[in-house]
Protein backbone atom coordinates (compact mmCIF):
# COMPACT_ATOMS: atom_id res chain seq x y z
CA UNK A 1 0.00 0.00 0.00
CA UNK A 2 1.46 3.32 -1.11
CA UNK A 3 0.35 6.93 -0.98
CA UNK A 4 -0.51 7.84 -4.58
CA UNK A 5 -1.40 11.32 -5.80
CA UNK A 6 -2.68 11.88 -9.32
CA UNK A 7 -4.43 14.53 -11.41
CA UNK A 8 -7.85 14.23 -13.02
CA UNK A 9 -9.23 11.38 -10.90
CA UNK A 10 -12.94 12.02 -10.32
CA UNK A 11 -16.00 9.78 -9.98
CA UNK A 12 -19.54 10.07 -8.69
CA UNK A 13 -21.19 8.22 -5.82
CA UNK A 14 -24.59 8.07 -4.18
CA UNK A 15 -23.29 6.57 -0.92
CA UNK A 16 -24.75 7.98 2.30
CA UNK A 17 -23.56 7.88 5.91
CA UNK A 18 -20.10 7.82 7.46
CA UNK A 19 -18.64 4.57 6.14
CA UNK A 20 -16.75 3.52 3.05
CA UNK A 21 -17.81 5.13 -0.23
CA UNK A 22 -18.80 2.96 -3.17
CA UNK A 23 -17.12 4.59 -6.15
CA UNK A 24 -19.11 4.97 -9.36
CA UNK A 25 -18.16 5.76 -12.93
CA UNK A 26 -15.58 8.35 -13.90
CA UNK A 27 -16.84 11.80 -14.77
CA UNK A 28 -16.32 12.55 -18.48
CA UNK A 29 -12.71 13.56 -19.09
CA UNK A 30 -11.43 12.02 -15.84
CA UNK A 31 -10.03 8.66 -14.69
CA UNK A 32 -11.43 6.26 -12.12
CA UNK A 33 -9.62 5.65 -8.84
CA UNK A 34 -8.63 2.20 -10.15
CA UNK A 35 -6.93 3.82 -13.16
CA UNK A 36 -5.36 6.81 -11.42
CA UNK A 37 -4.60 5.54 -7.91
CA UNK A 38 -4.66 1.75 -8.04
CA UNK A 39 -5.96 -1.06 -5.90
CA UNK A 40 -5.20 -0.99 -2.15
CA UNK A 41 -3.37 2.36 -2.29
CA UNK A 42 -4.08 5.44 -0.18
CA UNK A 43 -4.77 8.92 -1.51
CA UNK A 44 -5.97 12.34 -0.49
CA UNK A 45 -9.61 12.77 -1.46
CA UNK A 46 -12.46 15.22 -1.43
CA UNK A 47 -16.15 14.30 -1.34
CA UNK A 48 -18.67 17.00 -2.20
CA UNK A 49 -22.43 16.46 -2.13
CA UNK A 50 -23.69 18.38 -5.19
CA UNK A 51 -26.15 21.16 -4.42
CA UNK A 52 -25.41 21.12 -0.68
CA UNK A 53 -22.75 22.41 1.68
CA UNK A 54 -21.58 18.91 2.64
CA UNK A 55 -17.89 18.23 1.98
CA UNK A 56 -14.99 16.26 3.39
CA UNK A 57 -11.25 16.28 2.64
CA UNK A 58 -9.21 13.41 4.03
CA UNK A 59 -6.87 10.50 3.56
CA UNK A 60 -8.58 7.35 2.33
CA UNK A 61 -7.64 3.83 1.26
CA UNK A 62 -8.96 1.97 -1.75
CA UNK A 63 -10.00 -1.64 -1.34
CA UNK A 64 -8.43 -4.47 -3.34
CA UNK A 65 -10.61 -3.76 -6.39
CA UNK A 66 -10.71 0.05 -6.07
CA UNK A 67 -14.50 -0.20 -5.84
CA UNK A 68 -14.65 1.41 -2.39
CA UNK A 69 -12.84 4.26 -0.64
CA UNK A 70 -12.45 3.55 3.07
CA UNK A 71 -13.12 6.46 5.41
CA UNK A 72 -15.27 6.92 8.48
CA UNK A 73 -14.52 6.15 12.10
CA UNK A 74 -10.84 6.68 12.81
CA UNK A 75 -10.19 8.24 9.38
CA UNK A 76 -7.83 11.14 8.87
CA UNK A 77 -10.00 14.16 8.07
CA UNK A 78 -8.26 17.45 7.25
CA UNK A 79 -11.33 19.62 6.73
CA UNK A 80 -15.07 19.13 6.46
CA UNK A 81 -18.45 20.75 6.75
CA UNK A 82 -18.81 18.88 10.07
CA UNK A 83 -16.24 20.90 12.04
CA UNK A 84 -13.39 18.92 10.43
CA UNK A 85 -14.85 15.57 11.48
CA UNK A 86 -16.26 12.71 9.40
CA UNK A 87 -19.39 13.83 7.53
CA UNK A 88 -22.62 11.82 7.74
CA UNK A 89 -23.52 12.37 4.08
CA UNK A 90 -27.18 12.74 3.12
CA UNK A 91 -28.71 11.43 -0.11
CA UNK A 92 -27.69 12.93 -3.44
CA UNK A 93 -24.94 12.64 -6.01
CA UNK A 94 -21.46 13.23 -4.68
CA UNK A 95 -18.30 14.13 -6.55
CA UNK A 96 -15.37 12.09 -5.20
CA UNK A 97 -11.96 13.21 -6.42
CA UNK A 98 -8.27 13.35 -5.64
CA UNK A 99 -7.01 16.58 -4.17
CA UNK A 100 -3.98 17.96 -2.39
CA UNK A 101 -5.02 19.23 1.06
CA UNK A 102 -3.67 22.71 1.76
CA UNK A 103 -2.28 21.51 5.09
CA UNK A 104 -0.13 18.95 3.26
CA UNK A 105 1.30 21.24 0.58
CA UNK A 106 4.77 22.71 0.54
CA UNK A 107 5.08 26.07 -1.18
CA UNK A 108 7.29 29.12 -1.57
CA UNK A 109 6.31 32.42 0.02
CA UNK A 110 5.41 35.45 -2.12
CA UNK A 111 9.09 36.37 -2.58
CA UNK A 112 10.03 32.96 -3.94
Amino acid sequence: MALVINDRVKVTSTTTGTGAFALGAAVTGFETFAQGIGNSNTTYYCIFNQGTSEFEVGLGTLDGTSANLTRGSGATIFSSSNSDNVVDFNSGTKDVFCTMPASKSVYLDSTG
